[in-house]
């Protein structure tokens, strides 16, 4: 099943002041403890869209086997704010200053898709929104959107 993709045009007009913008956020992204700890995967990358995926696992569900909604807030944000990084400069990082995210169905499947993509970047700013799918076969479910200002820390590269 192919992973959703991002409809808007002004994602895909979007060019990244960064040429080397993939190694810089694969980069990131393996640095990421908390990803690497749930298990979570970086599955597609283009200019102003991630998309994160993150196999079932037992020991990240609550308490009536459902992926729990902290783990799925966790890949969300995340997808977001790397949709976000990879429209910014070289020499900047990314941190989340708000997100705002509906659970709309538990988070049962084999899998979850989070998918993200940058709505307006500003010089200081840039907004993101996602969506998280549980997946089950050929069987996708829309279990969470999401909402994200992001910030630009110019001058501080990622480390």
């Amino acid at each position: 099943m192919a992973v959703p993709q991002a409809d808007s045009t002004r994602v895909a007009a979007a060019v990244p002041p960064d040429s080397g913008y993939a190694a810089r956020v694969r980069g990131s992204f393996e640095r990421q403890a908390a990803m690497r700890l749930i298990g979570a995967r970086l599955k597609e990358l283009r200019p102003g869209y991630c998309a994160i995926e993150l196999p079932y696992r037992e020991d990240l569900t609550q308490q009536h086997g459902y992926i729990h909604a902290g783990i799925v807030s966790a890949i969300a944000d995340s997808a977001g704010g790397y949709a976000g990084f990879t429209l910014f400069p070289a020499d900047s990082s990314v941190l989340t200053v708000e997100y705002k995210i509906n659970l709309l169905a538990p988070a049962a499947g084999e899998r979850l898709v989070a998918v993200a993509e940058v709505v307006k970047r500003g010089r200081t700013l840039a907004i993101t929104r996602g969506e998280v799918h549980a997946e089950h076969g050929e069987r996708r479910t829309l279990c969470a959107i999401m909402q994200q200002t992001l910030i630009i820390l110019a001058g501080r590269p990622d480390q």
